[in-house]
């Protein structure tokens, strides 16, 4: 998009809200990103995808090999809007993705040696893989993994909802990244990219709008 049409664009957006988009990508991050498998409770995945939104991870990775289903917006409360969801139909296919995307795989699980939110490496980028209660992640992911992740339990429960698992891991890792001296900013290109992303979702009818200023343009 080039910028005379950006700038067009900016102008129906109120001047706090573009001043909002800004403050918030400059605290949004892919370093950390989150990965959900085989969970097809609506309620879970979007509030995995608020708890995205609220501690600043851009990206979300979903992996659906049964059945795709849509989010539940009311419980995700419009988180959707600004968190990336990226869908896949394999896990084999997510994980390739994301070790070329350079992403160490982090395997959430209460079982063998793993290590808490207070000691696990973060220097390089790391996907959080989260799979459904009671079940966990699958062999393969597990297999897969560069490490194990565990949140510290002290009752007789084993098991966490994902949703809390991902709010309780996100918390801890978030505070740190931000503690430490890791370049987790998100680039310039890619917060050009989103501001111009969330612009549009901000834009009733943007893409009438986007058709009358080119076409001002071209008769001008």
């Amino acid at each position: 998009m080039d910028a005379d049409l950006f700038a067009y664009l900016e102008d129906f957006l109120t001047p706090r809200r573009r001043e909002l988009f800004k403050d918030i990508l400059a605290l949004r991050t892919k370093h950390i990103t989150v990965v959900t498998e085989g969970v097809y409770q609506l309620h879970n995945t979007s509030a995995v995808v608020r708890s995205c939104d609220i501690f600043g991870i851009q990206e979300l990775h979903v992996i659906e090999e049964i059945e795709g289903r849509r989010i539940d917006k009311e419980i995700a409360m419009g988180a959707q809007k600004w968190v990336d969801v990226i869908r896949y139909d394999s896990v084999q296919s997510c994980i390739a993705t994301l070790r070329d995307q350079g992403y160490k795989i982090i395997a959430t699980t209460p079982h063998g040696e793993a290590v808490g939110p207070k000691k696990l490496d973060i220097t390089d980028k790391i996907a959080l893989f989260f799979g459904k209660e009671g079940d966990g992640l699958s062999d393969y992911v597990m297999q897969q993994a560069d490490a194990h992740l565990t949140i510290p339990m002290y009752g007789f429960t084993e098991s966490l909802n994902i949703s809390v698992a991902a709010a309780i891991s996100l918390y801890e890792l978030v505070g740190r990244l931000r503690s430490e001296n890791i370049n987790w900013q998100l680039t310039e290109a890619e917060i050009n990219q989103k501001r111009i992303d969330w612009t549009l979702k901000s834009i009733k009818n943007a893409d009438q709008i986007i058709d009358r200023f080119l076409e001002d343009r071209n008769i001008g």
